[in-house]
């Protein structure tokens, strides 16, 4: 595929590409099931991936410094 080629692929398939990847350097929160309703109504259950590429204390460093973020700015 032409890297200007628009392709759909599955959630799991971007993530699976993203922690493949040597030049990314994140963390990917997301939803552990499809959410298509407007209100959140009960807890939910989310899944966290990281690469290689950070630690797991790292990890947990940039996610409580998200946390922090969302509790300051909301």
């Amino acid at each position: 595929m032409e890297p200007s080629e628009l392709a759909f692929v599955t959630n799991e398939e971007l993530i699976a590409e993203l922690m493949r990847r040597k030049t990314f350097m994140g963390v990917v929160v997301h939803s552990e099931s499809d959410w298509k309703h407007q209100d959140w109504g009960e807890e939910r259950m989310f899944r966290v991936h990281f690469n290689g590429n950070l630690a797991i204390e790292e990890a947990s460093r940039l996610l409580n410094r998200v946390a922090s973020y969302i509790d300051c700015h909301c």
